[in-house]
């Protein structure tokens, strides 16, 4: 039976928010097969293409559920200067059924669920985001990650105060830092590169290059896989990593005497060597380490 629209918004609107709900749960990404699994008021709902096509269309919506994006193509999707995702069409007639849905989302300011796949069965979803126009090659949609920017497109006209290095941070945000993220604990096997602590959902990325500094690449070798306690102490300079990973903690830390957390959670961490990734390729960058760990005796 089909669903009315008032039934397809709001059954649309309970979908985003069990995504966030699985992506929190989930340290940032949700697992493929969650993915084909999900079930929502008994209703069985894959939230993606099962043939793995970038458009997610169920029969009973009117408009597209979710769109995919690999990093490693096969379609050459990207974040433009005006910080809208560019979402290629799929090859073919350009207003096939799949186009047509997401073209209908564009018309009727529908809102949608971007995933990003940044390895192979890993999902990084933006929830929500807006088909905003079409490029005029009739190859791509443009997408809005960012509020600002949809309500500038809402009212028909891009704001002027919405400048490049607003845009360059939403993008970060929104769009490169959960891809950043899920790749960096993958790389570490889903473990804190100090303490060894498993919990996915307790694991961030930490950057050695802190994310506003121009040379602070969203790259894995530019991460450190941190459970939440670590990510900050190592953030405000408690502890420090040298470039032969090794963990250092500050010398007015180890003096202090606070209870179990202190002493196990950080004190004894002092001169533990860092749990790094098996691929040499993805292990933290030694310069980099080099100029933070200046920084972290500087603050000691």
């Amino acid at each position: 039976m089909a669903l009315s629209p008032s039934e397809q918004d709001r059954l649309r609107l309970a979908i985003m928010h069990d995504v966030e709900l699985l992506a929190d749960a989930g340290g940032g990404f949700i697992d493929r097969q969650v993915l084909l699994d999900y079930t929502i008021e008994g209703r069985r709902l894959p939230l993606i293409d099962y043939g793995g096509r970038g458009i997610r269309n169920p029969a009973d919506f009117d408009c597209t559920l979710s769109i995919v994006s690999s990093l490693d193509g096969p379609y050459p999707d990207r974040v433009g200067e005006d910080g809208l995702f560019r979402y290629s069409l799929r090859t073919g007639d350009p207003n096939a059924g799949d186009n047509r849905k997401l073209r209908r989302a564009l018309v009727e300011r529908t809102p949608l669920i971007l995933f990003q796949k940044p390895v192979k069965n890993v999902y990084v979803p933006t929830v929500p985001v807006y088909v905003v126009d079409e490029d005029s090659s009739g190859s791509e949609f443009l997408v809005a990650t960012d509020d600002a920017v949809w309500r500038s497109y809402q009212l028909g006209v891009l704001d002027p105060e919405i400048d490049k290095k607003y845009v360059a941070q939403v993008v970060r945000r929104r769009v490169h830092q959960p891809v950043f993220r899920a790749r960096v604990i993958l790389a570490y096997a889903e473990t804190c590169a100090i303490c060894r602590l498993k919990h996915r959902a307790l694991l961030d990325a930490a950057h050695i290059t802190p994310d506003n500094d121009a040379d602070g690449l969203a790259h894995v070798t530019n991460g450190l896989a941190l459970c939440k306690i670590h990510h900050a102490a190592f953030d405000q300079n408690l502890i420090g990593i040298s470039p032969d990973y090794r963990v250092h903690v500050s010398a007015a830390v180890m003096s202090e005497s606070d209870g179990p957390m202190l002493k196990h959670g950080i004190q004894e961490m002092d001169g533990v060597t860092l749990h790094l990734p098996r691929a040499q390729r993805e292990r933290p960058s030694e310069a980099r380490l080099e100029t933070r760990f200046a920084a972290f005796k500087a603050a000691s």
